[in-house]
């Protein structure tokens, strides 16, 4: 059952609601007179109506009655205000029956002055009890039903219940994922085979004095599965399962997440062994050091930090509830919760290599009907930089693609498809470009596609085409690594941006002018030009130095716009060694494409009519045009086309 804490401030709240609803139902209270003082105003004719009980009498005195002498005594000592502060235009009188007084000499009077009069038995005591009390208590429990209801499950225990901490909790049984279920990080699963074996088995490794790490940090991009080996590592050992996200510990008043974070504690250690895991740390894991001057603030998330820090040193790992926890921005982490005695082991669960995301595809495909002969090996290849939620959604909108077009199973061009889906957007072939508009797509293109096949470092073309796209794109050429990289060299960048301004020096020679579609080539090219001279020190004119830093190890690599530490005249020398770099790229495309103009003229002429190359056509295109000018057959005029040889080539 779970505990109710009451607030006191609830106990008064509720007594005043009490008191606002009893003044709705019961009338002012009567001023107690005494009986000599009711029989002179029945004799004087200010009575209106009376009520005689057993045990009282009642008057109500007519308007415009004086009220003075021992009345209006009676009426400040009883109301604390005079009858004529009050307000009330008709005043109620009662006055204690005296016992055994023969009434027969009042009733005359009354009706001497034609003044209505009743007699009632003691049922006016349940009345008032009824309208008085139980009714309003009512009233207020039925509200505060409703409002417990609103406020969330659990009826008034929900209400009450602020301070809970929102984990889902798993059983033994309720977690169905194995190590089986999770593919392409191996490294990750072999370092977290001890916290299993743990779990299974506390004896083996106390036997010699050693403990399991209080705490787990996985730390990698988005996608990558940090999530599904948290609950695989539960599902392997078969304890309880505690899931929570660290945005649901913040809020907005203090001391709630500080509360959540001990009852989490609390019922883990109730359940050990378990497994608590946190998922998006740094949403109450954030360093403090950036307070700057508020010094010792007490706002909701260092509460709720701190309580965490607290929480961590308190429980004893050896009774077995190991928290585990998920970031993919450690950078921004508080030193203190990162130091030993708390996450003990950090494990970076990274991006998936082509053997990795072979064994995630095979992992995924298991749910669909795939054809037989499905390369894995090649939708792995045409897949660099995807994770596993990436694999996951291309399997499934693979299979989508495949049911759209009434296969009978998933074939490997539905797996081609759904990748160029996902990395560039739907086609969108409803948008029809104007004649010169596509013959310029398809120059740019051409330039990008004869570039990369001409420089020694750049990667392999796949694929041109000038088929807009729903991100925006009129047309795209793709280059995918014939192998994983994890470094690159600088002359492996100068060509990335040689390839970059190959479209843009292409409209350049034929048309001796320049369009808006080289803004996204403009803008890569200028950015991984300053990281060169910024972050990877590879300006011979600034030496070895870095000027910045990455903002996020696993989000990008934004950088600052002013470079860190520098002066103004540092400044502009990186402006400039950035515009030399994309100038030199530059200047290499022009040189490379205007020695091959007319191999520039026939790939277009193909990509314009083709729309799409790839496979053996995009090859022998473009064996064609890497054919410098010199070494040509003389040339032939198209109509249509720039004839070859004209001038600007």
């Amino acid at each position: 059952m779970k505990n109710i804490k009451f607030n006191l401030w609830y106990l008064p709240a509720g007594l005043l609601l009490l008191l606002l609803v009893q003044s709705l139902f019961v009338a002012p209270r009567p001023v107690t007179v005494p009986y000599s003082s009711l029989v002179r105003l029945a004799e004087e004719n200010h009575v209106e109506r009376a009520l005689i009980t057993p045990d009282e009498i009642r008057f109500q005195l007519r308007p415009g009655t004086p009220i003075d002498g021992e009345i209006a005594k009676q009426v400040q000592r009883q109301r604390g205000s005079s009858p004529s502060e009050s307000g009330e235009q008709r005043l109620t009188l009662i006055s204690t029956r005296p016992p055994g007084l023969d009434l027969a000499g009042l009733a005359r009077t009354l009706s001497s002055n034609q003044v209505n009069f009743s007699g009632e038995t003691n049922e006016g005591f349940w009345r008032t009890l009824m309208l008085g009390w139980l009714l309003p208590f009512g009233l207020i429990m039925l509200m505060w039903s409703f409002v417990a209801r609103r406020m969330g499950p659990g009826g008034a225990a929900g209400a009450l219940s602020f301070g809970r901490n929102k984990a889902k909790i798993f059983g033994e049984n309720d977690v169905k994922v194995r190590f089986g279920d999770v593919a392409g990080i191996d490294e990750a699963k072999a370092e977290l085979e001890s916290v299993v074996s743990f779990l299974r088995n506390p004896s083996y490794f106390q036997r010699l004095g050693g403990r399991i790490p209080k705490g787990v940090l996985l730390v990698g991009p988005p996608g990558t599965g940090k999530t599904l080996l948290a609950r695989a590592i539960a599902g392997e050992a078969g304890v309880p399962f505690f899931s929570i996200s660290g945005s649901e510990f913040v809020e907005m008043f203090v001391g709630l997440g500080a509360a959540r974070v001990r009852d989490l504690f609390e019922q883990a250690k109730a359940k050990a062994p378990c497994i608590v895991f946190i998922d998006e740390l740094d949403a109450v894991g954030k360093s403090r050091a950036g307070a700057g001057l508020q010094m010792g603030r007490h706002d909701e998330q260092e509460q709720t930090l701190n309580q965490l820090l607290v929480e961590m040193d308190g429980f004893d790992a050896s009774k077995g509830v190991v928290l585990i926890a998920a970031t993919n921005r450690p950078e921004v982490l508080d030193p203190a919760l990162l130091r030993a005695g708390r996450f003990d082991r950090r494990i970076v669960v990274e991006l998936p290599d082509r053997a990795g995301r072979c064994k995630i595809l095979e992992v995924h495909m298991r749910t669909i009907k795939v054809a037989p002969g499905v390369d894995v090996t090649e939708i792995a290849s045409r897949t660099p930089g995807f994770s596993g939620a990436d694999l996951a959604n291309l399997v499934n909108e693979a299979a989508l693609l495949a049911a759209q077009q009434n296969a009978d199973a998933v074939e490997t061009k539905h797996f081609l498809l759904a990748a160029d889906r996902l990395m560039t957007g739907l086609e969108r072939r409803s948008r029809v470009l104007r004649p010169q508009d596509k013959q310029l797509v398809a120059y740019h293109e051409s330039g990008h596609a004869l570039v990369a096949a001409l420089l020694p470092n750049a990667d392999p073309v796949t694929k041109v085409t000038i088929i807009p796209r729903s991100i925006g794109a009129l047309g795209f050429t793709m280059q995918l690594p014939a192998e994983d990289r994890v470094l690159a060299r600088r002359a492996e960048l100068i060509d990335r941006i040689t390839v970059m301004l190959g479209g843009r020096v292409a409209e350049e020679l034929v048309y001796g002018d320049v369009s808006t579609g080289a803004q996204d080539d403009l803008e890569r090219s200028s950015q991984l030009a300053r990281q060169m001279v910024c972050l990877y020190g590879m300006s011979e004119r600034l030496g070895p130095l870095s000027y910045g830093r990455r903002e996020s190890i696993f989000l990008g690599d934004g950088m600052p716009g002013r470079p860190m530490g520098a002066s103004e005249a540092t400044a502009e020398a990186i402006d400039a060694e950035v515009a030399s770099l994309v100038r030199e790229g530059h200047e290499r495309a022009r040189a490379l494409l205007g020695e091959r103009r007319r191999g520039l003229e026939g790939f277009a002429r193909a990509l314009e009519t083709q729309e799409t190359l790839e496979g053996p056509a995009l090859d022998t295109a473009l064996s064609e045009a890497k054919l410098p000018d010199t070494e040509r057959p003389p040339a032939v005029v198209v109509d249509g086309h720039p004839a070859p040889g004209a001038a600007g080539a």
